[in-house]
């Protein structure tokens, strides 16, 4: 170094602000390098000789206790305060140190010879060993005399290239080093990545500092390459709280480092588009991998500011650190925390450690008058309560009951001293709310499940998450809580890195001045000092370096093709010290630049903190808005050969909307100076001006360029041809979060095209991705801030009727709203909604709309915006939640949406978390209402804490919006306890555990996978050992302390999910079982099943309860995540292929199933029941979410007859295609084995209607909600979900809502696509191919099982069978019409004899699974199935009788291996259905069940066994001829809907049951007697059936009476071959004044459409409409005759 630098007065401040004594002696040790390279060349083999073995020269150990404190000397660090270590002379052991100046100030006292003796001040010093290191130590290092003042470079050299990168401590390209401090070949460390770093790179520190200069260094220009892995380490610098300070001081002593407990870093892409290699863009985070550290030993210490000290020479700078809330809108929301947890801290803190039961208030879920069988356990009793009360008994009535038994005295007890937790769930009841109104309580209702409760005092309940005292007392920084995050990799520069930089560029400097010829040379090592600075500054070339550039001669790193100077103007002394002045002050103001732009922890030391000058409101400014565009830096060097004529597009937008046509640039082309580049330097001066700016402005600018066309092609042609190509985009908000217009230089970082920027309204610049390209706009700056100044609201806003509006304006004007989004609104509903606003008071939910009507948000037009939103009737929060979108970024509109949604309890908020997370994203700055509401909320409520983690964890990985998540997550760490704290590290430990198994699991063999599963199931429990107990993520009420390695698997599909069980921390509950998935992103599983939840909360709330069997599903982080199992279910694959590979083909398969675990028929009823109810609202959830993908095995079936659907990887109507065919064909699931089961045969009964109408109710009770599902869904838009990310995938749920039709069209419509559904052979057919598919999964020890028998029996639990004989064959009527056969099953046991009842169905199944274990010739030969005539007579039964009996006769006497397999004796086992008939009468009767049956036994059986043509007819007048036809038997009733509006009757034709198919053609005339009306006739009765054994093709016709012209007919379709059907038919009658009704009758008439013949009357009815009030919808079944006037 030069002697102008010896003083070492740059180093002063270094000490001060905390640098570890590492990095202060490394720095030491690079700057004495440095110094040397050109004197110790000339001598490097004589030193290298000498110093060959030697010890370190400076050591981290406590100094050997042998050497005596004598032999050492302690030196201060770098600071130069200790002129024992002095920038030019270093310690030696003996004799003064030489003096190469008269120092800067006093001279210091000399060191006490023993520092490390005096406590703290031993913190602050090095250990220098004496000894053989004394002569080197001797010797100069500096490599500058007093007398040298040029440096020792030599002077006639051209300028060298850049040597490669390489550690520090490794030779390049492998040549062998040694000397002191030199690692040894067989000891010393590999050389890595210098972005990696461990334990190791600390270590070799101290080995460092004894490299010397290279045999490959010939011309002794600086080692860059060193220097650049010297400075990767330094910016490894951390900064700790105090308590890690001191224990770094402690382990300082000790000998240890205080980073041996961090891992190595990540690997960081090297960027390839910089020439220079030193330093790096990229720096590894700030600890490595912060998982291992406590979570208490990261927090960043505030320093204070050190004064910048008078400069010895003009171009030296110090620069110094700051606290992280540098930044001004950061620290302001770290103010804002420690208010708002201020302001909820609690008097009993226990409470906020609980987990509490959801509770829904409305009165369908609260069972009034329903009696509850509940149990309650307690310690103190050795049985456990059991009582009976009803749903609207309050917790603590039951608590007082329970403490009656436990407690002799009740005087001193208080019942809020007690909770009733849920047994098996760390989860407790509400004790001021009603039983019924839990959750819990409801769940158990619907299944049929134990109420099991636990009595607990409240001090005995686990505390280990409730905050404390201290947690709420705690500052807000938040960098006390990154620990948990996964943060992208900080880009910045460290200060002390930046500094040796510096001090680099000062020697060059230093040397470039005082040299006295060879400018050139020096000039090249200035410009690769400053190319070094500015590539560690994101490589930024300013215009301002670039000019001072050009003032020296062109060089081989800088090439100026268009400024040639001439070399001798550099002779002048005076013209280099200009050259350099304007150079320094260049670089000065970029690091002012990067530092306020990347957020780092230091700033130039003489520019200090800006203060807010003098205001000016953005209202009074009429000038335009304009700025200049300079250039992009960092570009990709392979954009110059791919791309040409790049130019910009800048636009300016709010809440999506363009103020004004977007502006281009000029077109440009790379350019090469330090680095390459893109300059425009261009003006853009927008048509908008500032006044006319709303608050929320967003600029956006997108780089476009055109390719480059291939060789060989013609240019001119082609490039008409060639559409520029986007290559990246950027916004950012026009004003900050103080409202203060930009100013001034700013650095935006480029989002990648291929990152769609249509919904990033305000994503920050992209700084995360190391080698993104930045552009530089510069805004213009003045001695003002321009401030915008929110309006207050206008004191008057009209409020006027709507029906004061003419009748043309209401209709239009309930279109525009009856579309329920803004997103289909089209130009003149827009303009039309803003004129009449006033008149839209009386419909809250249309404020949305309106205010996306807007003509524009500017300063002028907000008062007027702002009345109508103070005077607007009170939004639900369902409604508010559609002002949360990106399309309203208005401040004022988003914090009175988030005051109405304040009224949201916690139960329903949870089920709107995900939104409102996601609409984070679209606020413009930090801190916001929104984020107070949810941070409040979160502090209040453990589940809301807990789901907001995980959710703000998985935002961190969304690229544009990482830095905001990042300081979420921090502030809710930050508020909510050091307990909760550490369970959320418990439960990311266990995440990453799990998803590292279930990894190698997928990956492995499918016959290693066992056991990797069992050795990764070792690491599970090696974590429950070390943690003892963690909370699932699925739910904080699954609390689990072990995994249960027996009962876990995985499933043999792509994804290879594990199937886990944990055991339960309640010994009164069971293992919890999961599905834990890698791979798959369950984000939209998620969001499906949030979805199909808020739907039957719906249903529910409106008193229709769907039996929806609704399971947790949780995404833990992108491609993996948490399911819950669902006890006793199966899929209906597995069900199906019981009856075979064919079974998805067949009827029964579903309905044998239920009624193999439903034997009892009042539990097959049930079942049934809740059947029909699950099936239909899985049928209207999976048509309105568009899901696809609806294979059997993504279907199941609870034995309680409960259906549900799960593995939701397609929806909103993305089908998988086989080619160009949709794999899903029809609207929903919906297959002729689910209507059996409905129907309880084959044919259709009025339980069909039920269905039907379940379906349509359901269906439209959705519709009224389609605002809340768009809203929803709207917001989610930006999640990154593939299939949910443009309004054409909102688009598919709006029109299956179809918000403009009425309910009684919805029902049609719906009715259509269920009949749809149920014809579609696509389904089944896919069923079938996945069954073929799922074949090769299907392990070779799957032993076939009996699809009707509920379990396998064997020879050893059932006994040996001696004797079969199969006594008669009987009638039965259940489940369908045939015949079965009873079987005498004789056992070895003395006296035990069994009968059993089989089908011949059954016999062939049980023939079937026998083939699949046993050849033919095994077998006895199996009857025919194949018979001449009717299958089902009595002469067939009677023949197969004898043919069965030899079968079973010759199977039990086969081999030992057939006679006694499973299958066989699981067969002659007794079933239930065997058991209850046993004990009846045998005697056939009709069922219930039957074919045609219906509710309440309507009409549909029959006499006999169908095989005559029964009819009782009775004389009666003659009818009239006019209505005179053919005649069936005529009976049933029909159900219709009636109502009038606007001169319209409508009459929804519903359904028909009943129906009597006798085709008696009876000749109607005169005379003649018509049949009798069975309008009286109980429809239990026996009918009739038809003669021919079909039943009726029904249509319904209706005319309005009188009608002599017969113009009035209206018919419906033709249902086919039933005596049930469904029309849901809409009939018309328009035109009708209002007073004509009470003249008019409505003759309706059923009919069998017969072809050719004439068509049969069924039955009619004439309705007087004067009888009915049609002022409402009147519905009903009215009864079907002959003739006659119906009754309702």
């Amino acid at each position: 170094m030069s002697s102008t630098r010896g003083n070492g007065e740059h180093w002063k401040s270094l000490e001060s602000v905390g640098i570890s004594r590492k990095e202060l002696a490394l720095a030491e040790a690079l700057q004495m390098e440095y110094d040397a390279l050109s004197r110790l060349r000339q001598d490097k083999e004589e030193n290298r000789a000498k110093q060959r073995g030697d010890q370190p020269l400076i050591s981290w150990d406590d100094p050997p206790e042998r050497n005596g404190c004598d032999g050492i000397k302690a030196a201060r660090g770098l600071s130069g305060s200790d002129p024992t270590l002095s920038y030019n002379i270093p310690v030696v052991p003996e004799g003064p140190p030489p003096a190469p100046g008269p120092p800067p100030g006093p001279s210091p006292p000399h060191p006490d010879p023993q520092p490390w003796l005096k406590g703290p001040l031993a913190e602050d010093y090095l250990y220098i060993f004496e000894g053989s290191g004394g002569d080197f130590l001797r010797e100069p290092l500096n490599g500058t005399s007093p007398h040298d003042d040029g440096g020792s470079s030599p002077k006639k050299l051209s300028p060298p290239p850049l040597p490669p990168r390489h550690p520090l401590w490794s030779s390049p390209e492998g040549s062998q080093r040694s000397g002191k401090g030199s690692p040894p070949s067989s000891k010393g460390p590999q050389p890595r990545d210098i972005n990696m770093f461990s334990a190791a790179h600390e270590r070799a520190h101290g080995k460092l500092l004894g490299r010397r200069i290279s045999e490959e260094d010939p011309y002794g220009i600086a080692d860059y390459g060193g220097i650049n892995d010297a400075i990767t380490c330094l910016n490894l610098k951390s900064t700790y709280e105090s308590e890690v300070l001191r224990e770094a001081a402690r382990g300082w002593k000790e000998g240890r480092s205080i980073f041996e407990k961090e891992s190595s870093g990540k690997p960081v892409a090297r960027s390839k588009t910089m020439p220079p290699q030193v330093p790096p863009r990229t720096y590894v985070s700030r600890f490595g991998n912060r998982k291992n550290l406590a979570p208490n030993k990261n927090r960043r210490i505030s320093i204070d500011p050190v004064a910048p000290r008078p400069h010895s020479f003009a171009n030296g700078y110090e620069l110094f650190e700051v606290s992280e809330e540098r930044d001004e809108e950061v620290a302001a929301f770290c103010h804002m925390l420690d208010v708002l947890r201020s302001g909820y801290s609690t008097k009993d803190y226990s409470l906020t450690g609980l987990v509490w039961n959801a509770v829904n208030l409305s009165p369908e879920q609260l069972g009034h008058g329903v009696s509850l069988k509940v149990t309650v356990v307690c310690d103190s009793l050795r049985e456990p309560l059991t009582f009976t009360c009803d749903c609207s008994s309050t917790v603590d009535l039951l608590i007082y009951q329970a403490l009656c038994y436990t407690h002799d005295e009740l005087h001193a007890v208080d019942v809020e001293d007690f909770v009733l937790k849920i047994c098996g769930l760390e989860e407790f009841l509400q004790n001021k709310h009603a039983l019924g109104s839990h959750e819990y309580i409801q769940h158990c209702r619907k299944f049929d499940i134990d109420i099991r409760l636990q009595l607990m005092k409240r001090k005995g309940v686990r505390s280990d998450l409730a905050r404390t005292a201290n947690d709420d007392q705690s500052p807000s920084t938040l960098n006390h809580y990154i620990h948990l995050q996964e943060r992208p990799i900080k880009q910045t520069i460290s200060r002390q890195a930046l500094s040796l930089l510096f001090d680099t560029f000062h020697n060059e400097v230093d040397a470039f001045l005082a040299a006295e010829g060879d400018f050139p040379l020096k000039a090249e090592r200035v410009i690769q000092s400053v190319m070094a600075i500015c590539n560690a500054l994101a490589a930024v070339e300013s215009q301002e370096i670039t000019a001072a550039l050009n003032q020296m001669p062109p060089c081989p790193s800088r090439m100026q093709p268009k400024i040639q100077k001439d070399p001798n103007i550099l002779a002048k002394r005076e013209n280099r010290e200009r050259i350099v002045e304007s150079l320094t002050a260049a670089i000065l103001d970029l690091v002012e630049l990067y530092c306020s732009t990347f957020n780092a922890d230091f700033q130039p030391a003489v520019h200090g903190s800006r203060e807010h000058g003098v205001a000016q409101e953005a209202r009074l400014l009429s000038c335009p808005l304009s700025f200049t565009v300079y250039a992009t830096h960092r570009i990709p060097i392979t954009w110059a050969a791919s791309y040409e004529d790049f130019y910009l597009s800048c636009s300016l937008s709010h809440g999506g909307k363009e103020l004004c046509s977007p502006l281009l640039t000029r077109k440009a082309h790379v350019y090469k100076y330090l680095f390459h580049l893109i300059i425009w330097d261009q003006q853009i001066c927008f048509p908008v001006q500032v006044n006319r700016l709303p608050r929320e402005t967003l600029l956006s600018v997108t780089l476009f360029a055109v390719p480059i066309p291939p060789p060989g092609s013609s240019s001119d042609a082609n490039k008409q041809r060639r559409v520029p190509e986007a290559l990246g985009w950027v916004t950012t908000p026009l004003f900050n979060f103080r409202q203060v217009l930009t100013c001034g230089r700013k650095l935006l970082g480029l989002w990648p095209a291929t990152q769609d920027n249509s919904r990033a309204r305000s994503s920050a610049p992209n700084f995360n991705q190391p080698d993104s390209v930045i552009l530089q706009i510069d805004f213009p700056t003045s001695a003002f801030e321009v401030k915008f100044t929110s309006p207050t609201a206008a004191e008057f806003s009209p409020k006027y009727e709507f029906g004061s509006l003419g009748e043309e304006d209401q209709r239009k004007l309930r279109e525009a709203m009856q579309k329920k989004s803004l997103y289909w609104l089209m130009d003149a509903d827009r303009k039309r909604l803003w004129e009449k606003r006033y008149y839209c008071h009386g419909s809250p939910g249309a404020l949305p709309m309106l205010l996306a009507s807007a003509p524009s948000w500017e300063w002028a037009c907000l008062p007027d915006i702002y009345a109508l939103l103070r005077q607007w009737t009170y939004m639900s929060h369902q409604d508010a939640l559609g002002l949360l979108h990106a399309t309203f970024p208005d401040q004022e509109v988003r914090r009175t949406a988030v005051q109405w949604i304040d009224s949201i309890s916690d139960t329903e908020l949870l089920d709107y978390l995900p939104q409102l997370v996601q609409a984070l994203k679209y606020e413009c700055y930090l801190d916001s209402p929104l984020v107070r509401f949810l941070m409040k909320r979160a502090i209040c409520d453990l589940k809301i804490t807990h789901y907001f983690f995980w959710l703000l964890k998985d935002g961190l990985k969304d690229s544009q919006f990482s830095i905001r998540y990042q300081y979420l997550l921090a502030a809710l760490l930050c508020c909510c306890g050091k307990g909760l704290r550490e369970e959320f590290d418990r439960q990311c430990l266990l995440v990453n555990t799990l998803a590292k198994l279930a990894q190698q699991v997928r990956d492995a063999t499918p016959s290693a996978r066992q056991g990797i599963l069992r050795e990764g199931l070792e690491d599970v429990k090696q974590f429950f050992k070390a943690n003892g107990s963690c909370r699932l993520p699925l739910s904080p009420s699954l609390l689990v302390k072990g995994i249960v390695p027996r009962d876990c698997s995985y499933f043999n599909s792509n994804a290879v999910p594990l199937k886990l069980s944990f055991q339960n921390v309640d010994p009164l509950g069971e293992n919890i079982r999961v599905i834990f998935k890698c791979g798959d992103d369950l984000r939209q599983d998620m969001l499906t099943l949030q979805m199909i939840r808020i739907m039957n909360k719906i249903w529910v709330q409106e008193g229709l309860d769907m039996r929806m069997v609704i399971f947790r599903c949780f995404s833990t982080g992108r491609g993996r995540g948490m399911v819950e199992m669902i006890p006793n279910a199966e899929t209906l694959r597995k069900i199906q292929v019981e009856h075979g590979v064919t079974g998805s083909f067949k009827d029964r398969p579903l309905a044998d199933w239920l009624q193999k675990h439903n034997p009892e028929e009042d539990e097959y009823e049930k079942a049934v029941e809740n059947f029909i109810y699950s099936c239909a609202g899985c049928c209207v959830a999976t048509y309105v979410l568009g899901i696809c993908d609806r294979h059997n095995d993504n279907i199941m079936l609870k034995t309680t007859g409960h259906m549900f659907h799960i593995d939701f990887g397609r929806f909103l109507g993305h089908a998988q295609m086989f080619g160009n065919i949709k794999r899903d064909r029809a609207p929903f699931v919906f297959t002729s084995d689910m209507a059996y089961v409905i129907n309880g045969g084959d044919k259709p009964s009025s339980r069909f209607h039920d269905f039907v109408d379940l379906c349509c109710q359901a269906y439209n009770l959705i519709r009224k909600h389609t605002h809340l599902f768009l809203n929803l869904l709207g917001l989610m838009l930006s999640c990154g979900i593939p299939e949910l990310s443009d309004l054409e995938d909102l688009k598919y749920v709006y029109d299956a809502l179809r918000p403009q039709d009425s309910d009684a069209d919805a029902t049609t419509y719906f009715t259509r696509l269920i009949e749809s559904s149920l014809g579609s052979v696509a389904t089944k057919l896919n069923f079938f191919i996945h069954n073929l598919a799922q074949m090769k999964f299907t392990g070779s020890d799957a032993r076939p099982t009996l699809s009707f028998a509920p379990r396998t029996h064997t020879i050893k639990t059932s006994g040996r069978i001696r004797d079969v004989f199969l006594c008669r064959h009987e009638r039965v009527f259940n489940p369908n019409k045939g015949y079965t056969y009873v079987v005498k099953v004789q056992r070895e046991s003395p006296g035990e004899v069994v009968f059993v009842q089989r089908t011949f169905e059954e016999f062939q199944e049980l023939h079937n699974k026998l083939r699949l274990l046993f050849p033919s010739s095994l077998l006895p030969s199996f009857p025919s199935r194949f018979v001449i005539g009717r299958s089902r007579g009595e002469a067939v039964a009677e023949r197969r009788k004898e043919e069965l009996n030899g079968y079973i006769w010759h199977l039990i006497h086969a081999t030992p291996e057939v006679a006694e397999c499973d299958l066989i004796y699981t067969f002659f086992h007794p079933l239930p259905r065997d058991e209850k008939a046993a004990g009846t009468n045998p005697t056939p009767k009709p069922a219930g069940r039957g074919a045609g049956g219906g509710a309440g036994g309507s009409a549909g059986t029959m006499w006999g066994d169908g095989g005559g043509l029964l009819s009782h007819l009775r004389p009666s007048s003659p009818p009239d001829a006019t209505w005179a036809r053919p005649l069936g038997k005529v009976g049933g009733e029909v159900k219709l809907s009636i109502s009038y509006k606007n001169n319209k009757l409508f009459i929804m034709v519903m359904h028909i049951r009943g129906l009597v198919g006798a085709r008696c053609l009876v000749v109607v005339g005169q005379g003649s007697a018509p049949p009798v009306c069975l309008w009286g006739a109980p429809y239990s009765a026996p009918q009739p059936v038809l003669q021919d054994g079909n039943d009726p093709d029904p249509y319904v016709k209706t005319y309005l009476l009188p009608d002599p012209q017969k113009t009035t007919k209206r018919k419906t379709k033709v249902a086919r071959k039933t005596c049930n059907p469904t029309y849901n038919e809409m009939l018309v009658y328009d035109g009708i004044p209002r007073g004509d009704l009470q003249q008019r009758e409505l003759r309706l008439s059923v009919l069998s459409e017969e072809g050719f013949w004439e068509n049969i009357l069924l039955g009619e009815v004439g309705i007087r409409l004067r009888d009915l009030d049609l002022a409402q919808e009147k519905m009903g079944w009215f009864a079907l005759g002959s003739r006659g006037h119906g009754t309702l």
